[in-house]
């Protein structure tokens, strides 16, 4: 009995030792391989994705896409945390107003205003297309023109989230610019105001298949940036909203002496240039900024959410990813549709010139058709 126990022990030993070698020749593996994919590659395959776009899109066509944005953004970045805030605020009224088809980088034509002409868009920052332009230009400098100004504009948002200290995560590629530019009217029907409260937030991102907790975790892109006064003082004047705790409003007020005050404040009092989950602790001590960012802790659909978010931070991160990847693929062109402009702001004298065939053949679990 004692011979065949040191049997089975040593039997068990030899495969305890074949299987930390396969665990270990898998990691070393992985270790090397790193180095060689994209951001992108190593995307969560399990989020679907639209038919037209992919985790891999410009693997042959632009290898050094991804890498070309981020180190350039760094040394922006570097320069000024701030403009992380401008270019992912970009992305979103992109994405919110007729799809993530870089239609906000257009200027206005004969036909009419372009979107950034919008109230809502008034307050972009100028340096964010100024950055948008620039990484276009490196990107083709270095690939030629086969970038889509829309793609680029969704990197950017994800590399000023991760390098403001929020977490890195693929995004599917492969977006066309759009033809056209919405009008005023559509801009701020797509855009919710900051004074709206949760029942049109919800209901205006539902039409978009956003469901609450999307809602709330696109709302934590608040965590970082700058908001001017006139976008809250009716929070202050003529007299205080209740929901907003009295010596936050008191401080406001210094900075904002009058209705009117032309000046700007941080979003987020706790750490206003770190992408992180003090957003939400703001909200839960009843410090949010706007209406549309306090009554989400007010409003019983989405206060506990709020407080989840509050309470993990990493849990906020991966709804946040989840949320932002939805949000990028909202009525996106692809393959034949659109073009790849040659300069973000205008569209193309010819477009069919610049459509280069990059699409490549998906497999057919990538495809999901109905956002």
């Amino acid at each position: 009995m004692q011979r065949q126990g040191r049997k089975r022990n040593t039997k068990n030993l030899s495969m305890a030792k074949v299987t930390n070698f396969f665990v270990a020749l898998l990691l070393i593996s992985s270790l090397l391989l790193a180095p060689y994919l994209s951001i992108s590659e190593a995307a969560d395959n399990s989020v679907p994705i639209v038919s037209g776009l992919s985790w891999t899109f410009y693997k042959t066509s632009c290898t050094k896409l991804e890498s070309i944005i981020r180190t350039q953004l760094k040394k922006v970045f570097d320069n000024d945390i701030g403009q992380a805030a401008g270019l992912l605020r970009l992305h979103f009224h992109d994405c919110f107003v007729q799809g993530c088809d870089g239609s906000v980088l257009l200027d206005g034509s004969a036909s009419g205003p372009g979107e950034q002409q919008a109230p809502p868009n008034l307050s972009l920052r100028a340096k964010a297309f100024e950055i948008i332009n620039d990484l276009r230009n490196r990107v083709e400098k270095a690939c030629g023109r086969v970038v889509s100004c829309s793609d680029i504009v969704a990197l950017a948002a994800r590399d000023s989230v991760y390098l403001s200290g929020g977490p890195d995560y693929g995004i599917p590629l492969g977006r066309r610019d759009g033809l056209t530019f919405a009008t005023v009217n559509a801009t701020l029907q797509n855009l919710p105001p900051p004074f709206a409260n949760a029942t049109t937030i919800l209901s205006m991102l539902a039409t978009k298949n956003f469901d609450p907790t999307d809602v709330v975790a696109l709302s934590g892109g608040h965590t970082v940036g700058i908001s001017h006064c006139t976008s809250f003082t009716t929070r202050l004047y003529p007299t205080q909203d209740p929901t907003m705790d009295k010596t936050f409003a008191n401080n406001l007020k210094v900075i904002c002496p009058t209705v009117n005050s032309t000046n700007t404040t941080v979003m987020d009092i706790r750490s206003p240039n770190k992408f992180d989950n003090k957003y939400y602790v703001d909200l839960m001590n009843r410090q949010g900024l706007f209406t549309s960012d306090q009554d989400l802790y007010t409003d019983s659909r989405t206060r506990g959410i709020v407080t989840s978010f509050a309470i993990n931070e990493t849990l906020f991160f991966e709804k946040f990813v989840v949320s932002m990847i939805k949000m990028g693929q909202l009525s996106v062109l692809t393959g034949n549709n659109g073009e790849i402009r040659a300069n973000c702001s205008v569209r193309n004298a010819d477009n069919k010139s610049y459509l280069a065939s990059v699409v490549e053949e998906l497999p057919v679990e990538e495809a999901w058709s109905d956002l």
